[in-house]
C-alpha cells in the first residue's frame, strides 16, 4: 500500500513542483544572464539542492514504481514473497540510483 501511495505522490511531487523549477528554469534563461545567475544561486544553495535531489528521487521512485504496476498489470508479482519483495525493492531502487545520479553530479 505504502508503495502504491508513493507512486501517486511522487507523481503530483513532480507535476507541481518540478512544473516550477522547469517554469522557473526557462524564465530565467529568457530573463538574461542576471535572472540565470539568481535562478543559480537558489538551484546552488543548499535548499535548492533539496529540491533538485528530492525531485531526482521522485523521478526515480516514481519509475520504479511504474515497472512495478506494469509487472502486475501483465499478470506476474502477485504472490505475496514476490509482491513483498517488490515493494521493499522499488524504493531502495529509487534511493540506490538518486544517490548515484547525485555522486556522478558532484564528482564531476
Amino acid at each position: 500500500m505504502l508503495v502504491s501511495i508513493l507512486h501517486r505522490v511522487t507523481g503530483d511531487g513532480m507535476a507541481f513542483v518540478g512544473l516550477g523549477v522547469l517554469i522557473y528554469w526557462l524564465a530565467s534563461l529568457a530573463g538574461g544572464p542576471q535572472a540565470y545567475e539568481a535562478f543559480s544561486a537558489h538551484s546552488g544553495a543548499w535548499y535548492g539542492k533539496v529540491v533538485l535531489v528530492g525531485l531526482t528521487w521522485a523521478f526515480f521512485n516514481h519509475m520504479a514504481s511504474g515497472i512495478r504496476h506494469f509487472v502486475l498489470d501483465i499478470g506476474a508479482g502477485y504472490e505475496l514473497k514476490s509482491n513483498a519483495a517488490w515493494s521493499v525493492f522499488t524504493p531502495l531502487a529509487a534511493l540506490a540510483a538518486t544517490v548515484l545520479t547525485w555522486a556522478v553530479i558532484l564528482l564531476k
